[in-house]
C-alpha cells in the first residue's frame, strides 16, 4: 500500500481549507497513493474561540467532512482525515477534536475523540489550555481494513505511550498521530517520541502535520512545527517532509511489522509488577 502523507498550512477559513486539502488529495491519488492522511484540525486552524463558535459545525453539518467524504468516493482512496475540530451538543458548550476513517465508498470507518488535551505552559509566552475550548475523548479505537489494523490517536497523544502499546496490541500495525504541534515542542521532542512510539510498538507511525504560521481573521495567528513524518517499524525515519506545504509518499510493507516484532517481541513480555 502505498500511503500519502499531506502537510498543510490551514487558516481559519473552512472553505478554503477544504479546496486546498482536496486539490492535494487528488494529486496523491494521482501518484497512485491508496490512503491518504492529513493532519490535525484540517477544517481550522484557530485559536479565537468566538472566531471557532462561528465557523465551525456540528458533525452531521460539517462541510470538510462532507467534501472530504465525496474526494475519497471521487479519487477510490482510504482517507484518514486527522481531526476536525466540531461542534458538540454538549452543555458546556466545549467541541470534539475528532478523527475519522474514512473508506473509499465515503463511509466512515472509525472515529476517534481526542483523548489527551493540550494543557501546557512552554514558556511564558506560549501557552496553551485546550481543555477550555475541547472536550477530551474517553475511548482508544482500533480500525479494520483491508490493508491493515489501523490505530488512531492525535497529536499530544504521542506522549503518552501506553495508549500506542494498548493499540498495538490489540492488532494495530500502522499508528497514526495527525498533529499540529508547537515549533518549540517539535524542535525538541517530534521526531524522538514518533520513532519511540514506533520501536516500542514494532508498528508503522505515520503523523501527517500542520506547517507554519497560520492565516488568522481572528485572534493571534498560530505556528506549527511541520516536518510530516513516517516511521518504519524498526524505528528508522522514511520521510520528513521539513517545513512546506505538500505531500510525501511512503510504501508500507507490513511485513517489516512481523519481521520487527519478531526479532523484538517486547509486546508480548509484560510482567505485573508492585509499587512504586
Amino acid at each position: 500500500m502505498k500511503a500519502a502523507l499531506l502537510q498543510l498550512n490551514a487558516g481559519d477559513d473552512p472553505v478554503v481549507n477544504l479546496r486546498r486539502t482536496t486539490e492535494l488529495i487528488a494529486q496523491a491519488a494521482g501518484q497512485g497513493a491508496g490512503f491518504v492522511l492529513t493532519p490535525e484540525v484540517t477544517n481550522c486552524v484557530s485559536q479565537d474561540r468566538a472566531h471557532q463558535t462561528r465557523v465551525l459545525q456540528h458533525e452531521e453539518d460539517d462541510i470538510t467532512l462532507a467534501g472530504l467524504r465525496k474526494a475519497a468516493i471521487q479519487y477510490g482512496v482510504w482517507l484518514s482525515i486527522g481531526s476536525l475540530a466540531l461542534k458538540t451538543h454538549d452543555p458546556d458548550g466545549r467541541f470534539a477534536n475528532r478523527s475519522f476513517l474514512i473508506d473509499p465508498a465515503g463511509q466512515i470507518v472509525a472515529r476517534y475523540d481526542k483523548i489527551h488535551m493540550f494543557d501546557v505552559t512552554v514558556s511564558e509566552t506560549e501557552t496553551y489550555r485546550e481543555s477550555a475550548g475541547y472536550r477530551p475523548g474517553e475511548r482508544a479505537v482500533v480500525a479494520d481494513t483491508p490493508f491493515a489494523k489501523i490505530g488512531l490517536s492525535i497529536c499530544y497523544d504521542v506522549r503518552f505511550a501506553y495508549l500506542y502499546r494498548a493499540l498495538a496490541q490489540a492488532g494495530a500495525v500502522v499508528l497514526l498521530v495527525p498533529s499540529a504541534f508547537s515549533p518549540v515542542t517539535g524542535a525538541a521532542h517530534w521526531e524522538p517520541l514518533l520513532r519511540a512510539r514506533a520501536i516500542e510498538t514494532g508498528s508503522y507511525v505515520l503523523a501527517s502535520a500542520q506547517t507554519g504560521t497560520h492565516a488568522a481573521h481572528a485572534g493571534k495567528p498560530r505556528k506549527t512545527y511541520g516536518h510530516s513524518m513516517a516511521i518504519s517499524p524498526w524505528g528508522e525515519v522514511l520521510l520528513d517532509l521539513g517545513t512546506e506545504p505538500g505531500i510525501g509518499l511512503v510504501d508500507l510493507d507490513l511485513r517489516s511489522v512481523a519481521q520487527s516484532r519478531k526479532r523484538i517481541a517486547a509486546l508480548s513480555h509484560d510482567r505485573p509488577f508492585e509499587g512504586p
